[in-house]
């Protein structure tokens, strides 16, 4: 509970069709998930480049990397009851079903796949906010950046050869990170550390995005994009991601940066989220 905050009501909707993407996230009046400005989002066939329509997209077994953003979000999802999809590939399956009753969002997640399978899972949620929004979580949370922030730190700073520089939240290397800000030209991507907890504060309201896993990697991604990409056209688009694992490549992830289905064959989770408003 958000002390001197009142509960937001918040309805859900999704598009099956296309790669089980949550196209709206509304309560009080507000649409937290931004639209993109890349047309072409019903027209994408598997292994096509990923197209940044905004929303919420469901990215698995990797977030970067191959096939990028992973495999689901570019294939037909299909129903399996209220409120309940699913999806086959030959190496998993993966179910989802969502609620929203009560105002609180509740989304859960099963994934059956042989022993030993490793994955990287995200709700790669792009929200909008404004330049005064910023990302509260615990101080200290070790957080690590990835290779597009070596442009905004001292020549030198990035450890040669390595996919991240590791540092404390709100500022790690002294990179203040946690305020979305104005555009700026910058863009930058992190993952904090077993951060299953976030909140999204914007003005009057706070929206609280919570991931509970047994036994797994639960880490937050921010994408921090203040008109930096793509090089070409570049946009403000700003992500807030629960995350199963701790690195955006699965290429990238050693032995404890990625989730593992356990000797049972399955691995399940839950996302919940929230929203308030101060009164």
């Amino acid at each position: 509970m958000v002390t001197g905050a009142r509960p937001v009501a918040l309805r859900v909707a999704y598009d099956a069709a296309h790669g089980g993407r949550w196209t709206s996230l509304r309560g009080g009046g507000r649409e937290w998930l931004w639209r993109g400005p890349e047309p072409g989002r019903h027209e994408v066939r598997p292994d096509d480049a990923f197209v940044d329509a905004g929303g919420l997209e469901e990215c698995l077994p990797t977030v970067r990397g191959e096939p990028d953003h992973g495999e689901v979000w570019s294939r037909p999802w299909h129903s399996a009851g209220p409120g309940t999809l699913v999806i086959e590939r030959p190496t998993f399956t993966l179910s989802r079903r969502i609620t929203d009753e009560g105002g609180v969002v509740v989304a859960d997640y099963r994934l059956a796949a042989d022993p030993g399978y490793r994955f990287v899972w995200a709700a790669h949620a792009l929200l909008d906010l404004s330049p005064a929004a910023r990302l509260d979580a615990p101080a200290g949370t070790p957080t690590r950046l990835h290779p597009e922030a070596a442009a905004l730190l001292p020549p030198g700073s990035w450890p040669t050869g390595d996919p991240w520089l590791t540092g404390p939240w709100p500022a790690p290397a002294g990179l203040t990170v946690d305020m979305f800000g104005p555009d700026d030209g910058t863009a930058l991507g992190a993952v904090l550390l077993d951060c299953a907890r976030v909140q999204v504060i914007d003005g009057a309201d706070r929206l609280t995005l919570e991931l509970e896993c047994a036994d797994q990697p639960r880490s937050t991604a921010l994408w921090r994009n203040l008109g930096g990409w793509p090089a070409h056209g570049p946009y403000r688009s700003l992500g807030v991601e629960p995350m199963l694992g701790a690195a955006f490549d699965l290429a990238d992830a050693g032995p404890s940066d990625a989730a593992v289905v356990p000797p049972t064959g399955q691995v399940t989770w839950r996302l919940t989220i929230s929203a308030h408003r101060n009164h």
